[in-house]
């Protein structure tokens, strides 16, 4: 089965397993932007290091999604303030 495609920015939410997929996925993101001074000023890390800790993060973020689709979770979907919708309010969309 495929999940189905990304239209919008979605908020971390849903089952618990997803939740710690998130969390991991952030961890790894905040590595990465700690690695980047050492690939491109000091040129002491390995260019593929960065390459891996971008592609391990993407990985967390579509297995939060693949957690949330097995387990019948909705996604939420962000949506910036404007003048008909608020920031707040949440559009809910079933993955399955």
């Amino acid at each position: 089965e495929a999940l189905p495609e990304l239209t919008s920015f979605i908020l971390p939410t849903g089952a618990k397993a997803a939740a710690q997929m998130h969390v991991a996925r952030t961890v790894c993101r905040r590595a990465e932007r700690r690695v980047v001074p050492l690939v491109v000023e000091d040129r002491t890390c390995d260019p593929n290091a960065l390459a891996y800790l971008n592609r391990l993060s993407d990985f967390f973020f579509v297995a939060a999604r693949w957690i949330n689709y097995c387990e019948g979770h909705e996604e939420i979907e962000y949506r910036r303030e404007s003048s008909d919708i608020k920031q707040r309010e949440r559009v809910r969309r079933t993955l399955k």
